[in-house]
């Protein structure tokens, strides 16, 4: 089957191609349609196509094996830019992948697969191609959903730890109060937005960033570079916080309260051993009193072998070696049975150490916390991955699932398995700070976690959904409760990764997905002489690390001019990475106007300012600077021309800024000074 015939193959160059119009591939043709370009649908299910939001997101559809050579030369593979392939069928992804690098080698292949080893395999023999599971960006965003508002993201990137935080200011964290924002940026941390609480945020970053105080109520959203973890205490302008003496000893508390879980099993062994010298001890005095003839060292002779179990070498015969009193004889038997229990503990116990590595012995799995704890629902693959993240953050977790769960998944969790509601009661879900549910089945995620909010009123839910209405709904009827989609927030990093760009982790921030993506500038590249702040200011995005050769900066400079061959991080949305790619610049509103300068030593420093903060020429500084007052031509974000103005202050230039808007009418001028 195939529609829209007019678009033939022959059209479809600089195409998108998108296998598998499942929920996944759905997401991608509509984030791909975002940055106005063609999409070409392949199915193996005619009825994918058919579907009239489908359709209307496609420029042609054809029914078929996206692995078949056919299809794809249908499909006009030949010509297209990237193809994504993300079926629910990994086997088929691989196929096509091999298909399609064979009818275009220039093709970016974007492919869906969880086997690691084999899509690192992948990428050194085909080249240009990005391997993704759904989960591996959505586990983070339900991890970091479950701790609260104060941490919204904590990644990993070049071996630097970034973690983007919010704060809402209030008595806790009042040191915020009057701050401006440039007082509060400094080399470790930088601030992304402050908005209102009853204000819709606008733009994700740099939204309120100018020289307004901060009051009380205000969001501050700010990225920095540290070992935090999630919900730690307030927002700290001075840096870390030091450990007190209080902090140490609630540590050392908490890790005596895990040290009977952790070694529970050498506990029981040493106990037997011990028990079992005590009566060996105890032989050997009984024994060497009641027979001073045998002597001490057949005593002790006597005590080991009943100690391990030889009651019959000396008892077997039919006439004692040496006479016994009953109440000996009656030790010597309950010796031996002690023998048989506490021995054969020790025994197991060394046995286990010796051959558990290999034999992968089951251990007993810990109990539930007893409160503060965060319960995952659903031991699926995303399940899995949440438990394994919120670990590594040192967060109390336990696993909840209907089925049971092997043994080798996650072996030291507190596991709790059965019926939801019994399992919910024994994993203490009462006390629990939050509850992530994330079975296959939409509804049952929804039913769950309003279980677990009625039976604990003070936790918060998160839920995995399809429906992102549904999911807006439920959180505006109930407090503290989260519905995300794991392929909404996959597809964005997916349609990101389809236009060449390395991306490195997503996660939501004010309801919108956020993409730590990597740039490398190219020869010719568009953005080669612009400094950081035009990039931030006029895409739309938040530079985090800055690469030449081999210096690395965190949090660099506005002022860094960009050259071939350098490597910037960012924080970007999709709109972000949609405006970058097609070129849409906004162009700065502000004009700075200078109005006199002191002398002649501070106009020369003055210029040189403006020049390496504006990214205007040198010469057109200078002159600006010769024929006072005077009104620099190159426009400037509001952002960029109110640091300029502070820097120019502190040289004793009189300096405003006027608002020009994008047209640049003069009755619409305002004026800072």
């Amino acid at each position: 089957m195939q529609f829209a015939p007019d678009k033939s193959p022959e059209n479809h160059a600089d195409a998108f191609l998108v296998c598998g119009l499942g929920r996944l591939g759905q997401q991608c043709a509509t984030l791909l349609k975002e940055f106005g370009v063609r999409v070409i649908g392949v199915d193996i299910s005619a009825t994918a196509g058919q579907s009239p939001a489908v359709a209307n997101l496609l420029d042609a559809f054809y029914e078929g094996d996206c692995s078949q050579s056919e299809i794809l030369t249908k499909a006009g593979i030949g010509r297209c830019r990237a193809a994504l392939l993300v079926t629910g069928d990994e086997r088929n992804n691989i196929a096509g992948a091999f298909m399609a690098r064979s009818l275009n080698p220039q093709v970016r292949l974007i492919i869906r697969s969880a086997q690691e080893n084999l899509n690192s395999l992948l990428r050194q023999q085909l080249g240009n191609l990005v391997a993704f599971e759904p989960s591996q960006f959505s586990a983070s965003a339900f991890a970091l959903a479950s701790l609260g508002d104060r941490t919204q993201a904590l990644f990993e990137v070049d071996g630097v730890r970034v973690r983007v935080g919010r704060e809402i200011v209030d008595s806790e964290n009042a040191q915020l109060l009057g701050q401006r924002v440039f007082e509060l940026n400094n080399a470790r941390r930088r601030i992304l937005s402050v908005t209102t609480q009853r204000e819709p945020v606008r733009n994700v970053f740099f939204e309120g960033t100018h020289d307004k105080p901060i009051g009380a109520g205000d969001v501050v959203t700010y990225f920095e570079n540290g070992d935090v973890v999630p919900s730690e205490g307030a927002f700290r302008a001075g840096g870390p916080e030091p450990r007190t003496l209080l902090m140490r000893a609630v540590a050392f508390k908490a890790w005596l309260k895990r040290l009977p879980h952790s070694v529970a099993v050498p506990r029981v062994a040493l106990a037997s051993f011990a028990i079992m010298l005590v009566l060996m001890l105890a032989a050997f005095v009984f024994f060497g009193l009641e027979n001073p003839d045998i002597g001490w060292r057949d005593a002790l002779n006597v005590s080991i072998v009943l100690a391990v179990g030889g009651f019959d070498n000396i008892f077997g015969a039919l006439k004692l070696p040496f006479p016994i009193s009953g109440r000996l004889y009656a030790f010597s038997v309950l010796m031996t049975v002690c023998s048989a229990v506490f021995l054969g503990v020790v025994f197991a116990t060394l046995t286990e150490r010796l051959l558990s590595a290999r034999l992968q012995i089951a251990r007993r799995r810990p109990p539930a916390p007893p409160g503060g704890h965060v319960i995952v629902i659903g031991m699926g693959a995303i399940g899995q991955r949440i438990a394994e993240i919120l670990r590594e953050w040192r967060q109390a977790t336990v696993g909840v699932s209907e089925k049971p769960v092997a043994e080798d998944i996650l072996p030291d969790m507190p596991m709790q398995t059965g019926p939801l509601r019994e399992a919910l009661a024994r994993a203490n879900v009462g006390a629990a700070k939050s509850v992530i549910a994330v079975m296959d089945d939409q509804v049952a995620n929804l039913e769950v976690s309003l279980l677990a909010r009625s039976l604990n009123p003070a936790c918060a839910i998160v839920f995995r959904t399809a429906d992102q209405e549904l999911a807006q709904n439920v959180a505006s009827l109930i407090a503290r409760s989260t519905g995300l989609s794991d392929y909404v927030i996959a597809a964005e990093a997916i349609a990101g990764a389809a236009f060449g760009e390395n991306i490195i982790s997503a996660f939501h921030l004010d309801h919108r997905s956020a993409l730590v993506t990597e740039y490398s500038v190219h020869p010719g590249d568009t953005l080669i002489g612009r400094n950081l702040s035009e990039i931030a200011f006029g895409y739309g995005v938040a530079p985090i690390i800055h690469k030449r050769g081999a210096e690395k900066r965190f949090n660099p400079s506005d002022d860094v001019v960009l050259e071939a061959s350098d490597v910037v991080i960012v924080l970007a949305t999709v709109e972000g990475l949609r405006r970058i790619e097609v070129g849409d610049r906004a162009i700065g509103e502000w004009r700075l106007w200078i109005d006199s300068s002191p002398s002649s030593a501070s106009a020369f420093e003055g210029a040189n300012a403006i020049a390496r903060i504006s990214g205007c020429a040198l010469a057109e500084a200078r002159a600006a600077m010769q024929r006072l007052p005077a009104r620099l031509e190159t426009p400037l974000y509001q952002q960029q021309g109110l640091r300029l103005a502070r820097e120019l202050r502190k040289l004793l230039i009189s300096t405003h800024l006027e608002f020009e808007g994008s047209c640049g009418s003069s009755d619409q001028q305002n004026s800072l000074h």
